[in-house]
């Protein structure tokens, strides 16, 4: 499993600013969370989704190719990290 973080530059009070993925070996999202401006987080995962979050039906592209889009900054995160925001913003936003 891979996790990253995506931070989302841009203004729009109705998109997300935080993006974080869970990516299996081929790349393809197993969980997903789209956190907002004012904390609050929506996800996905195989069985169930809030909000308008969706898993990906394609794999995600490496990180280095969504840095080339200047609006996004990618990282890669470690699975704790992922997990402390899995569980802490998904319970706090329901």
């Amino acid at each position: 499993m891979k996790y990253i973080r995506v931070k989302w530059k841009h203004t729009n009070p109705d998109e997300a600013i935080w993006l974080f993925s869970e990516l299996d070996e081929d790349g393809r999202e197993k969980r997903r969370m789209e956190c907002f401006q004012n904390g609050f987080c929506d996800f996905a995962s195989p069985d169930e989704s809030t909000g308008t979050t969706k898993l990906s039906t394609q794999p995600l592209p490496e990180l280095t190719k969504i840095a080339q889009d200047p609006e996004f900054e990618p990282v890669e995160i470690t699975q704790e990290e992922f997990e402390t925001v899995w569980k802490e913003r998904r319970y706090s936003s329901q």
